[in-house]
């Protein structure tokens, strides 16, 4: 009996080693390529509820961008700050950067992590008209960007050149300096926070200083140089790291890891952010509603016109718009468009051109990390959009002055024959049909006449030859 009973144990402890292990939470790795914008920062924000809903241990940013928009940026770092797990800024692979945003994104992260020959830095904010802290080209010469200013307060530089005599700065360069050093205090206190070296994130920024990955490590700048994400996750496995709720330790290694692949509406999003294609749906939705108003009836040019430009506004409302830019370039389709029904020669058309060109200029508030759109782009859709309103306009117009060839309208002079007289009144066959018929003089079978009028079912008619057929 009791070996039995030792045999029964031997093969209970035997089946329970063998039951599968419960798996862990997987390290989610979410893959930032290319420009900070709108989908950027909502991929990244799903992705970051997605990790806390399955418990994942840390998020991995797996990062190569030029730089972005500053507000995309900004939703990012607040949803870093934020995040109830730690968020690992891994610039990689090998030839990647972490540009201008990025630069801003890795500071803000728990851990920063850069792969082999990749590089951060150039922080600068960029804005329509050039660098805010570079060359005043207008003054002929260099301006340095306040570090002197800052310390000095007023007191003579060390040329001995009193602060009081340099030229009074404009508007443009105040506006320039503003965005420059709150951009500066912001990287800085990002810095101050981290623990990561606050002095090159200010000349990140200041000074549009870059640096490569083991220069970042020796300067303090990032945590780890890692071959790759397992590499990674080895070294920074048992690191401290400091959350809203508190001070957890990673424990990341030997943890499966998983990609988060882009969906449909991050790819939407990417679509709809640029502001090439945001214009292009614009001049659509003019044409469609134009050829609409022209030639109504047909339905197809509303329609794709109307969803062309609902497109377009959500696509303005994504990025930073100047909206005066947007006027000017209605103002000027409004313009080519009247061009056509007006007889201006020429000036309402080339007013139009020009009115289109400055407002796609003007359009979007920043021409760094290609988010800008050029002035032959413009040009050339200026004068897609006057060929293509011309010819529409044309063949509208061309419509118009054709004749009348069905309908009520199309009676009018149609000639006929009375054929016959009663109580009733007098009938008469126009074009196949037999017509009751009023005439302004009596009329016979057989009289020739001419259709002046129409009254419901009734045709006022006058005699137009005495011959009787």
């Amino acid at each position: 009996m009791g070996a039995l009973v030792l045999l029964l144990w031997s093969v209970l402890a035997v089946g329970a080693s063998r039951e599968p292990a419960v798996s862990l939470p997987p390290v989610l790795v979410v893959q930032v390529d290319g420009i900070i914008g709108p989908a950027a920062a909502d991929f990244i924000h799903r992705s970051l509820g997605q990790a806390q809903r399955r418990g994942s241990p840390a998020l991995v940013l797996r990062m190569d961008t030029p730089g972005g928009l500053d507000d995309s940026m900004r939703r990012i770092i607040k949803d870093i700050l934020a995040s109830p797990i730690p968020v690992v800024t891994y610039v990689a692979p090998q030839g990647a950067r972490a540009a201008s945003a990025g630069t801003y994104i890795l500071y803000a992260s728990h851990i920063a992590a850069m792969a082999p020959a990749t590089n951060l830095g150039a922080a600068t904010p960029v804005a329509i008209g050039g660098d805010p802290g570079g060359p005043d080209t207008r003054s002929g010469g260099t301006r340095e960007p306040a570090a002197n200013d800052r310390k000095g307060g007023g007191k003579a530089n060390a040329d001995g050149e009193a602060a009081e005599s340099r030229p009074v700065p404009s508007s443009r360069d105040s506006l320039r300096e503003k965005s420059v050093h709150d951009a500066a205090a912001y990287i800085r206190s990002l810095a101050q926070l981290r623990g990561r070296n606050a002095e090159f994130a200010e000349q990140a920024v200041l000074r549009a200083t870059s640096l490569s990955s083991d220069e970042a490590l020796k300067q303090g700048v990032i945590d780890v140089v890692a071959t790759s994400v397992s590499d990674l996750m080895q070294q920074i496995d048992g690191r401290s790291v400091a959350l809203p709720a508190g001070t957890v330790k990673l424990a990341v290694a030997n943890r499966p890891i998983e990609t988060v692949d882009p969906d449909w509406r991050t790819g939407v999003l990417g679509v709809l952010s640029n502001p090439m294609l945001a214009m292009v749906l614009m001049v659509i939705g003019v044409y469609g509603l134009f050829v609409e108003f022209t030639t109504p009836g047909f339905g197809v040019p509303g329609v794709a016109g109307t969803i062309a430009l609902l497109l377009a506004l959500y696509a303005f409302q994504l990025l930073p718009v100047n909206w005066a830019g947007v006027a000017l370039l209605g103002l000027g389709a409004a313009l080519m468009i009247a061009e056509v029904f007006l007889p201006s020669f020429g000036a309402l058309g080339v007013g139009g051109i020009i009115a289109f060109v400055i407002g796609g200029l003007m359009m979007f508030d920043i021409e760094d990390q290609g988010l800008g759109v050029g002035w032959p782009f413009v040009a050339g859709l200026a004068v897609v959009s006057a060929a293509a309103i011309a010819a529409f306009g044309a063949f509208a117009l061309k419509s118009r002055a054709r004749p009348i060839v069905s309908g009520r309208e199309d009676m009018i002079g149609a000639a006929g024959t009375v054929i016959a007289n009663d109580p009733d009144g007098d009938w008469a066959q126009v074009r196949g049909e037999r017509w009751r018929v009023v005439g302004s003089a009596p009329l016979q079978p057989g009289d020739h006449v001419r259709v002046t009028a129409i009254d419901g079912l009734t045709l006022s008619v006058e005699k137009v030859s005495n011959q009787r057929s």
